[in-house]
């Protein structure tokens, strides 16, 4: 399943439902999250370790001024041709707004 992500702040229970093997694309100001030390940056490593695969994209980064490695770890950066492939093969889309 692939989450899309556009909250700024997602909600613990949010991270809560997702499953193995999901996918989670943080966009616009949901890259926000992905920065270390932020709310959420201890949940989003225990997520990454939990075989569940991590986007952004990289003009969502670019335009907020995040360089990559102020970001947890194990964030994949994808361009937009990155996120339609996701898109592609994920059956089931869920956006958080």
């Amino acid at each position: 399943m692939l989450h899309l992500i556009f909250q700024s702040t997602p909600d613990k229970p949010l991270l809560q439902r997702v499953g193995e093997n999901d996918t989670l694309v943080f966009l616009e100001s949901a890259v926000f999250c992905l920065i270390k030390g932020s709310a959420l940056s201890d949940e989003l490593q225990q997520i990454s370790q939990r075989n569940i695969q991590l986007y952004t994209l990289s003009s969502d980064i670019k335009t907020r001024g995040i360089d990559p490695t102020e970001m947890v770890k194990d964030i994949h950066i994808i361009d937009y041709s990155g996120l339609v492939k996701l898109t592609e093969d994920n059956k089931v889309i869920h956006t958080w707004s």
